[in-house]
């Protein structure tokens, strides 16, 4: 199984750059994961073409967090995924996040717009970075996680 990964897109509508995104590296995705900053229903609704596992997160308006959970817990493919989006500082988010989530083997996350990929006291820490949001490297980044024998996690410069 393979998941797209996204997070901070901060869109308020789905543009034809995000378009094209979505049909160069997501289109042939199982299923999409979005880790918050969405911004808008309407690129949920886009992206819930397929199925759709999302969180809000805190720049995403009230009509987002009505629709969507502060963080979540998913089964895919026989792993457990925990998906949250983070706040504060990046520094130190990773152990700010990996608390609120037991027996998980993969934790998905945005909030600070860049990517990750490691793993942490048997964790796969997760964020695809940001794909149209503000870039700290002036590089965007989408997630690909291939959930296999085993799981592996990449991030694709976009």
């Amino acid at each position: 199984m393979k998941i797209g990964v996204l997070s901070d897109t901060h869109l308020k509508e789905v543009t034809p750059e995000f378009t094209e995104i979505y049909d160069d590296y997501l289109a042939d995705k199982d299923a999409i994961i979005h880790a918050g900053d969405v911004v808008s229903n309407a690129v949920i609704d886009f992206l819930a073409r397929k199925p759709f596992y999302g969180v809000h997160g805190n720049m995403d308006p009230v009509e987002v967090k009505d629709r969507l959970p502060e963080k979540r817990i998913i089964n895919l493919a026989g792993y457990t995924l925990g998906i949250v989006h983070g706040w504060g500082q990046p520094e130190g988010l990773e152990d700010r996040i990996l608390p609120l989530f037991q027996d998980v083997d993969v934790l998905i996350y945005g909030h600070s717009h860049r990517g990750f990929n490691e793993m942490r006291g048997g964790v796969l820490l997760f964020n695809p970075g940001t794909a149209t949001g503000f870039s700290f490297s002036g590089q965007h980044s989408i997630g690909v996680l291939d959930l296999d024998d085993m799981i592996r996690g990449e991030i694709i410069p976009i």
